[in-house]
């Protein structure tokens, strides 16, 4: 008896011991690919395309005044003859009714573009208002379309790139090509994302907008609150396109 109880003891350490060891390889395991995951995430995010010649070079709202710069420098390479602004949908005409003057983002950029030299027949603003990069998007394929052209150049952050191509592709495909741009000397740190705020910043809030993107946008732009309403709450701030 004792012996046949030796023995199950035995078996059931080896049992126990065998579990322990499959339970740590895959604790190991999963520890590894989240691991993986983070490191690769940064560079993940960063998807830019060969450049080429377009009907035009689209800014993201954004990063001024580098965004515009750097689109104006592509129009001096002779990448487009034309460079195309968004119009963030800011609440200017709450303001204009007190007579106060409120520049749009727009306004500057294309004080930028025309400062290093971008002719202003070269500027082109699309006056549909946009808060969000979904909206931007919409905005220039739907120019694209419109003007019969085949592809654009969207100059944007380097971690941005990856949603612009994410949304482009499951959206707006249909009306034309994309080349997505990033700024050469963005500050974004995609080998070592996690030692930088302002990159860990990015990356959170790249992919929230990427898993938005896949699930459909179930988050859609906020409704604007009516002149009437702004009126009461004059310290309500506008809402700026992400």
């Amino acid at each position: 008896m004792e012996s046949e109880s030796g023995a199950t003891r035995k078996r059931r350490l080896l049992t126990l011991r065998s579990f322990l060891l499959t339970l740590g390889s895959f604790v190991l395991l999963i520890a590894i690919s989240c691991f993986v995951i983070m490191v690769g995430v940064g560079k993940w995010l960063v998807r830019e395309d060969p450049l080429q010649k377009a009907t035009a070079i689209a800014v993201l709202s954004g990063g001024i005044p580098t965004r515009a710069l750097e689109a104006a420098a592509l129009y001096h390479e002779g990448y487009a003859k034309e460079i195309w602004l968004t119009h963030p949908d800011v609440h200017d005409s709450v303001l204009k009714q007190f007579g106060i003057s409120y520049p749009s983002e727009d306004d500057f950029d294309a004080r930028v573009l025309r400062h290093v030299g971008v002719p202003a027949k070269a500027i082109h603003v699309l006056q549909a208002p946009i808060v969000n990069t979904q909206e931007e998007l919409d905005a220039i394929s739907t120019e694209l379309q419109n003007r019969g052209g085949d592809k654009v150049i969207i100059v944007t952050n380097k971690s941005h790139t990856r949603r612009v191509h994410i949304l482009w592709t499951m959206y707006y495909g249909s009306r034309g090509d994309v080349i997505a741009h990033g700024l050469p000397d963005d500050d974004f740190m995609a080998n070592r994302w996690w030692s930088d705020p302002g990159s860990v910043s990015q990356v959170t809030h790249e992919l929230l907008g990427i898993i938005n993107a896949w699930a459909g946008l179930p988050v859609q732009r906020i409704p604007h609150p009516e002149p009437e309403v702004m009126a009461e709450g004059p310290n309500t701030p506008p809402l700026a396109a992400d």
